[in-house]
């Protein structure tokens, strides 16, 4: 043990394991126009960055509700022709699972205009999806309870638009608190400029 205490000391002796004070490179600080430059191009990257991941989850928010209406439509044109519809024969109505559908392409419809705008009013909008998709997931699992077997297979019709508005609050939160990382570094920038 206490070799290794020996070793440990010698090593901080060494400062090998230290930060370096001056960089050997001839490196120097950045002046107040290169600081604002780098913030300013930080700003630019993060909200490149925003607008790339809000448009790639509204694109698939907007497939999944493409297949709901496409689920919509073949309900409505020949009942029960669509194996996840089908295990609900005889549980439910053709049109209350129409009308279920609906609720979720409502839902995700909401999920779509939060995520399109960065603003708190808009991001209301992914809640309201999230609370709509709640009550859908129990509304499916209540009719999935009822089945004479438990069915993997329509394990998304509760889940899948609850997990898509889930994935857009965490997406939307990712993104607001990397807009709130660059806007410090823009205020340090000026504080350190007052001071």
């Amino acid at each position: 043990m206490k070799k290794l205490a020996r070793k440990f000391r010698n090593s901080i002796d060494d400062d090998k394991f230290a930060l370096p004070i001056h960089d050997d490179d001839g490196a120097r600080p950045l002046d107040s126009q290169e600081q604002e430059e780098l913030v300013r191009y930080f700003e630019r990257n993060q909200a490149q960055q925003s607008r790339l991941w809000r448009a790639v989850f509204v694109t698939l928010l907007f497939c999944y509700i493409l297949f709901l209406l496409y689920s919509i439509i073949r309900q409505v044109s020949s009942p029960w022709e669509l194996r996840h519809h089908a295990y609900f024969t005889e549980e439910i109505y053709s049109w209350v699972i129409i009308s279920a559908d609906w609720v979720a392409i409502l839902a995700c419809s909401f999920a779509v205009k939060g995520l399109r705008h960065e603003s708190m009013h808009h991001r209301r909008w992914i809640w309201y999806s999230w609370y709509t998709n709640i009550v859908l997931a129990i509304f499916w699992l209540n009719y999935m309870s009822r089945l004479p077997k438990f069915r993997w297979d329509v394990i998304w019709l509760p889940f899948g638009p609850l997990t898509a508005s889930t994935i857009c609050l965490y997406v939307d939160h990712l993104l607001i608190e990397s807009s709130e990382e660059v806007r410090k570094l823009h205020g340090y920038m000026y504080a350190y400029k007052a001071n």
